[in-house]
């Protein structure tokens, strides 16, 4: 699982920094999350190839998310784009992009599917046979979901010396990997356990930004290999965090506690700070595995 920074903070875009989209790359998909300004070019920067990007997904409709999302849209159709992007979002996501495709004369070549979201509950909205996406409601000041990618469970792995030892047909091998017990010509059951080992653990990420303080998503989060929780404010302007309807790196650092995740990363910091690395200072008084986000960063896990 690898996750790139395209970038991580709030508000306008500066100089130095973008505003937030990132990468996640989890078994063999590569998935965009959000599109601020700026987000083709940081893709191109760091040599993500935009053939590989078949699904969007959009927190909210605020600008810092999404006001680069027409701009890859376009370009894909300039590039001779012919395989299907899917877009999710909140309702009117659709609207914000087509009208402005209307009203440029530049629409598609490829298949454009939106996938809009109006559920306050979490819902499955992706799916196939390695991978699961659901959305986390967030509490911010327009409707907003952050995302939970989850891996499926493999297959379960041969042991061939064992698996030899009770002469068993290769036909077999196909329903034993699949967790399935053996029955010999003799009535002898073979035990799946015995002749296989287990699959390699599966991954999660949970992506949740912009959000105030709200424990209602812990159920959600429990567990996760890697959270990426918006941290806007650093304990100091607390009082700003829930009138905007942010949350502050403590804050995080509790939810990440609460939930039981592996790692911490936190983003979505608000220009105004210099030092990101008080940030981590703060969150670690309440949980242990902080890191913190940059554009340009890339984690593997």
């Amino acid at each position: 699982m690898k996750l790139t920074i395209l970038g991580c903070y709030a508000a306008t875009p500066r100089t130095l920094t973008n505003p937030t989209s990132q990468v996640l790359e989890i078994n063999s998909h590569v998935f965009l999350i959000d599109c601020g300004e700026g987000t083709q070019v940081e893709l191109r920067r760091k040599k993500i190839k935009f053939s590989r990007i078949r699904h969007i997904f959009i927190s909210h409709l605020h600008g810092d998310h999404v006001f680069g999302l027409i701009g890859l849209v376009s370009t894909f159709k300039m590039l001779g784009r012919e395989a299907p992007l899917h877009i999710y979002g909140p309702k009117g996501i659709k609207e914000f992009i087509t009208l402005q495709l209307k009203l440029s004369n530049s629409w598609t070549d490829y298949p454009l599917h939106f996938h809009e979201l109006t559920s306050k509950n979490s819902e499955i909205v992706f799916e196939d046979e390695k991978i699961s996406v659901r959305t986390i409601p967030l509490q911010h000041r327009v409707y907003c979901n952050g995302y939970l990618f989850e891996e499926k469970p493999g297959d379960r792995k041969l042991i061939l010396s064992k698996v030899m030892n009770y002469n068993i047909d290769v036909a077999y091998y196909r329903s034993i990997k699949k967790g399935k017990d053996v029955l010999l010509d003799d009535g002898t059951l073979i035990k799946n356990e015995t002749i296989t080992a287990p699959p390699k653990p599966t991954k999660s990420y949970a992506f949740c930004s912009d959000t105030r303080y709200d424990e209602a998503k812990i159920s959600l989060l429990q567990n996760v290999t890697v959270l990426y929780h918006e941290a806007t404010f650093l304990e100091s302007h607390k009082h700003l965090a829930a009138t905007t309807g942010h949350s502050t790196a403590i804050e995080a650092g509790i939810i990440a506690k609460k939930s039981n995740v592996d790692t911490l990363i936190l983003g979505h910091f608000s220009t105004r700070y210099k030092d990101i690395s008080l940030f981590k200072e703060e969150a670690e008084t309440v949980f242990d595995a902080v890191m913190v986000a940059d554009d340009g960063k890339v984690f593997d896990f």
